[in-house]
């Protein structure tokens, strides 16, 4: 389900740049210029066609071809649909027959040399593009039962008519069902769905594409009780994102503008979704966009899994999994092998150390499975066995203890094996279902009660794994010169907590997913983290084994802490004696959705504080150590990414000197830009300076670009031109000059439970920041008081908001940047923001706010800065704006007597009488004059005002509609 991916490119356009979150994945995948054609050059590198048998050896059986063309199931409107096959004959026939299936994106030239491999060996092999792929007609329906598994049928017929096939004493062709990914989940759901299939070897697929895509789909519900997930946006978007725009041969032709807009708008009649059935197609982009899938996309992937019909499955079944496999891990294999055996057929499993994110190694894959088609199916010259099926161990293995091969620097591993498969039923003679059971391992735990924050927009991020690129992200980690770097890729400072064992006493080797039970208390009613366990060496150097994550979704949270027991990771690992095992949970991660506002957790270890690792017994046997030559490209591919990454950090070191002529410069804006991938252009050739004690309002109408230029200015998203300069130095994700920033953006996330204060000292102290908290300083200028001690829980709004700029404050940040901090407050406690913001400001510092409230902008700013469409319409200060030769009003008792003596007064303009009141245009030094000379001629003053304020200028520049 790989292949021919690419990033998606369709996004919606959109006025309200604040609404960017909105845009949907596929805008955001665009936008990560450098990472996605990494991540597709890495896959084509490793992982190829994921399932690669090459052609046989000179001592393979001579073979033909035939191109066939078979009539597939209709699609829904009656549209008939003809598959592109290819058929394989052996010399000697009849033969039993493999239907052998390909992977998402691919089509039957992408398994041309495993047919060879196969008909090499006497088997009567073929092979199709599934509907919506290759020269194959219809619609991609994600191997739906209607669809793709009812051609999966039409195959078989097509093999049952063919005297080349050789048949059972009932008449039905011999014949197994081969297939990798997509192609491995069609095997299983086929042999469910027709008792023709002998055997499947399902490899590298899933059980419930539903838990697949979002991890923890079934056990985590709603207020609502709508039963939600963690969304692994990366993989779905590299997948389905990829069919929208025309990758690996699903679509030809660029979509227009307005045909994305109606793709985005869900309008199913004129949006254009590639070769992707549109049920599909708009269940994803909703899903991309609001984080979470449809009831009606649920609905469809649960269809397309093998979970509902996999213990109808009566054809002996060997299922290969992948170590190395973000998107579908052990746990899907281990899930499919339950339900088989609950039903009666044989299963055995096989866990390579390859997947999704590495490729898998077939070249030690191939006498494994040439082995099982001979015990189950047989081949030209021989009958199947079944002593040789009992023969085969129930569960096989390759393990590594982590270490590299000095001869070719690949991971090394070694194959063992077991009779029966961890965790999997059997039946006893009377055909009573046996519970299969795995050794537990109980370590004892240390750690004490931790906090870890959420960044605001989750940025940065945790980088555990991509796409294609797991197993290099795990050299790349691991290795000195990447730790030397500051290169991060695991767990981040401040966003993590962690718990550790004791070193080991004796060796042991992990066979499956660890638990720990955990207490967790959060700042919102709902948490996101990520659990791993790491494998911790005697001089602490840690590994993340198969660079894997368990994500983990909890609710109720507003209701106090939640006592959770974690399923770590499936992983296989050697863990010598000596080592330690750490468990970790972050709050972020990369390749997931994660929640955009700040939140809070506070973790603690709960029920026995014991971490439970399974231990199969496992027996070496005489395959020794499986180097996979692939590791050799893969490890030259990744030094070069390596020395790529290198070298773009150094570019942009050397691109981010400071700029010694703004050292004292709080904030300068040059050229800024940012435009999607649309076209459309949030923010256009925007430059202003902010000066040391300033307090700048940033103003403009819904969309003007305030909050991206914000978000920008945070470095939670990268300007597309154009600089943003602290202190003269370059802005960028993670930049240091970033400490001297304070910020209150998204919104306050504090823990209900806990005092101001000990929130405020436990966010300092999780975000990993150096130097003094000021924390007594910061207080008083917000101003909480002795409420500062009182729980959380019981804040008003007013002082949740005063807490909130308290928390900007701490350490005291040469530049404060406020988004809207009057927000859901009332007229007095407007009225204390102000003297908060004042009060800072006379400090020295300087302090940016965003706000729509015009009138408080004008009595609470001395500078403002006003947007409009993205581009800068005036700046200044807030006086010359709105008062130096702005009109005036001046109430007397002779309007018209006044308005003749106005005339007479040089330096006076535009003299009207207007509402019962002398208008006039004056400058500041001409309005005395004005009073004295209406005074002189007896006409009383009573009041005199300007007429012109903030709101009216605001007005003025950036018209009504703004």
């Amino acid at each position: 389900m790989t292949q021919g991916c690419c990033e998606a490119t369709a996004t919606v356009r959109r006025r309200n740049a604040s609404h960017e979150e909105r845009r949907g994945l596929i805008a955001r995948l665009r936008s990560r210029r450098f990472l996605v054609p990494i991540v597709l050059l890495l896959v084509l590198a490793l992982g190829g066609t994921w399932f690669a048998v090459s052609r046989a050896g000179d001592g393979g059986e001579p073979f033909t071809q035939q191109e066939l063309q078979v009539s597939g199931t209709p699609e829904a409107d009656g549209d008939e649909v003809d598959l592109d096959a290819r058929l394989y004959l052996p010399e000697r026939t009849p033969a039993p027959a493999v239907l052998l299936a390909h992977g998402f994106g691919g089509s039957k030239l992408s398994v041309a040399a495993d047919a060879e491999d196969l008909a090499g060996r006497g088997y009567v092999v073929l092979t199709y593009s599934a509907r919506g792929f290759g020269n194959s007609g219809g619609l991609i329906h994600l191997d739906h039962p209607d669809y793709e598994i009812q051609d999966g049928r039409r195959m078989l017929d097509e093999l049952a008519g063919r005297s080349e096939v050789s048949k059972s004493a009932g008449g039905d062709p011999e014949v197994a069902v081969v297939g990798a990914s997509y192609g491995g989940a069609l095997a299983l759901m086929l042999a469910a769905a027709d008792d023709r299939v002998d055997s499947i070897v399902p490899m590298v697929t899933w059980n419930y594409l539903p838990q697949a895509l979002f991890p923890q789909f079934a056990a985590t519900r709603d207020r609502e009780g709508t039963e939600v997930g963690v969304f692994k946006k990366q993989w779905t978007a590299l997948l389905l994102g990829s069919t929208l725009t025309g990758s690996g041969g699903t679509f030809s032709g660029t979509p227009t503008a307005e045909q994305l807009k109606n793709l985005a708008q869900g309008d199913a009649e004129q949006a254009v979704c590639g070769r992707l059935a549109k049920d599909l197609c708009l269940g994803y982009v909703q899903t991309a966009t609001e984080g979470r899938p449809p009831a009606q996309l649920v609905d469809l992937l649960a269809e397309s899994s093998p979970a509902r019909s996999a213990d109808r499955i009566t054809a002996d079944t060997l299922l290969v999994q992948g170590q190395q496999d973000s998107l579908f891990p052990l746990s899907e294999a281990d899930a499919n092998a339950r339900a088989i055996a609950s039903g009666g057929a044989s299963v055995r499993l096989y866990w390579t150390s390859g997947g999704h994110d590495s490729g898998v190694d077939t070249e030690d894959l191939r006498p494994v499975v040439a082995e099982f088609l001979a015990a189950t199916i047989g081949t030209a010259s021989t009958d199947p066995s079944a002593a040789a099926l009992d023969e085969l161990p129930g569960f096989r293995v390759e393990v590594s203890d982590g270490t590299l091969s000095l001869a070719t620097s690949a991971s090394v591993t070694q194959l063992r094996s077991a009779d029966l498969a961890p965790g999997v039923p059997t039946r006893d003679a009377q055909g009573q279902i046996q519970q299969s059971s795995t050794p537990q391992v109980r370590l004892p735990l240390t750690g004490s009660t931790q906090f870890a924050l959420a960044p605001p927009g989750a940025t940065p991020s945790a980088i555990t794994s991509l796409p294609g690129a797991g197993a290099l992200l795990g050299a790349l980690g691991s290795s000195g010169a990447a730790a030397g770097s500051g290169f991060s890729l695991g767990a981040l400072p401040g966003e993590s907590v962690s718990f550790q064992t004791a070193p080991l006493e004796e060796p042991m080797t992990i066979t499956g997913s660890s638990e720990v039970t955990l207490s967790v208390a959060g700042s919102a009613p709902e948490a996101t983290l990520f659990a791993s366990v790491l494998d911790v060496d005697p001089d602490g150097d840690a590994s993340l084994p198969a660079q894997l994550v368990t994500p983990l979704r909890l609710t109720g949270l507003d209701e106090g802490p939640k006592e959770v027991t974690v399923a770590l990771p499936s992983v296989v690992r050697d863990i010598p004696a000596g080592h330690r095992l750490r468990v970790v949970l972050s709050t972020t991660d990369q390749a997931y959705a994660m929640p955009q506002e700040a939140r809070l957790y506070q973790i603690q270890l709960a029920g026995d504080e014991v971490l439970t690792v399974p231990g199969a017994e496992l027996a070496a046997r005489d395959a020794g150590s499986v180097v996979p030559w692939k590791a050799v490209i893969g490890l030259a591919v990744g030094t070069a990414l390596i020395l790529l990454l290198f070298a773009l950090r150094a570019a942009r070191r050397r691109g981010a000197r400071p700029e010694e002529a703004l050292a004292d410069v709080p904030l300068s804006i040059e050229g800024l830009g940012k435009a999607y991938g649309d076209g459309f252009r949030a923010v256009s050739d925007l430059s202003f300076r902010v000066e040391a004690g300033q307090v700048l309002g940033l103003l403009g109408p819904n969309g003007a670009g305030k909050t991206t230029t914000l978000r920008m200015l945070m470095g939670l998203i990268l300007p597309s031109e154009g600089r943003i300069r602290i202190f003269g130095h370059e802005v960028r994700p993670g930049a240091p000059v970033l400490s001297r920033l304070g910020s209150f953006i998204e919104g306050p996330g504090f823990l209900p439970h806990l005092s101001g204060r000990a929130n405020l000292d436990l966010y300092w102290r999780s975000a990993g920041r150096s130097g003094p908290a000021h924390l007594d300083v910061a207080l008083e200028i917000a101003g909480l008081g002795k409420d500062v001690d009182r729980k959380v829980r019981t804040y008003s709004q007013g002082m949740r908001q005063r807490l909130a700029i308290a928390q900007a404050m701490l350490g005291l940040p040469d530049l404060l940047v406020l988004d809207e901090p009057t927000n859901g407050l009332d007229p007095p406690q407007i009225r204390e923001m102000r003297e908060v913001l004042g009060r800072y400001a006379a400090t020295g510092r300087t302090v940016v706010v965003s706000s729509h409230l015009l009138a408080e902008v004008e009595q609470s700013c001395s500078h403002v800065v006003v947007m409009a469409a993205g581009r800068l319409v005036a700046q200044g200060p807030v006086a010359e704006l709105v008062g130096n030769g702005a009109s005036v009003a001046v109430e007397v008792d002779d309007p018209e007597r006044a308005a003749e003596v106005a005339k007479s007064v040089a330096g006076i303009e535009d003299v009207r009488v207007l509402d019962g009141s002398l208008v006039v245009r004056a400058a500041v030094e001409t309005r005395a004059e004005l009073v004295r000379q209406l005074v002189l001629a007896d006409v009383q003053v009573s009041r005199i005002a300007p007429q012109r304020g903030l709101e009216e200028t605001f007005l003025a520049l950036v018209g009504e509609e703004g």
